[in-house]
């Protein structure tokens, strides 16, 4: 499945050239790697890391701010497209991807640094929820929607409600325990529990 563009960059002016994009975005993740904090990362700052003119940030970018959201977009773990064989299938490839990324922040200098400070920053946090986290959520609600559709799941089920019970148990392993456990496997394992209370009976597998 692929992220959608950011709804904050400008769709007017001279055409972009990848090569320069790249070295703004490598510039930033240098700079977060170093443990640089972002309050003290400039556009001046990044232009010089990145050998670039603070006009070419601004074409591409409004603000600091969503430069940020796209360098944290760019750091992660590439998403995985859907199977699209059943509701379970797609859930655990939506998991497996916030397994993946949970494993990416703990190892990445850059990621570590980032998700540590973006929440001091409203904007910023803001910015990325609403680029980064929210699509993910609607993803995983219509993959239930779907799975509803299909005779998946009971036809009365919530599904706001049934999202985060796929999606806590890793949120709480990966960010509410101290050294936690998120093995291999462990995507099929919360999918498969959770649905045993949640599909229909005659859908269940004896």
């Amino acid at each position: 499945m692929e992220s959608s563009p950011s709804p904050y960059r400008p769709t007017r002016g001279r055409p972009r050239s990848e090569a320069v994009e790249q070295a703004i975005l490598e510039g930033v993740m240098k700079l977060l790697e170093d443990g640089v904090p972002l309050a003290d990362i400039s556009i001046e700052r990044i232009a010089r890391s990145a050998g670039v003119g603070k006009a070419a940030i601004y074409r591409r970018w409004s603000d600091k701010e969503q430069l940020f959201v796209d360098v944290m977009r760019a750091a992660e773990p590439a998403e995985r497209e859907l199977p699209g064989t059943s509701m379970r299938d797609d859930l655990v490839v939506l998991l497996e991807s916030l397994r993946q990324r949970a494993l990416a922040g703990r190892s990445s200098a850059i990621l570590h640094n980032a998700h540590a400070q973006m929440r001091s920053s409203p904007r910023i946090w803001a910015a990325y929820h609403a680029t980064v986290i929210t699509p993910r959520r609607d993803l995983g609600l219509e993959i239930l929607r779907r799975g509803r559709l299909n005779g998946e799941l009971h036809a009365d089920v919530d599904l706001e409600l049934a999202i985060d019970m796929f999606v806590g148990p890793l949120l709480i392993r990966s960010f509410a325990r101290n050294d936690p456990d998120l093995p291999d496997g462990l995507a099929e394992q919360i999918v498969d529990n959770a649905l045993h209370g949640l599909r229909p009976v005659s859908y269940r597998k004896p």
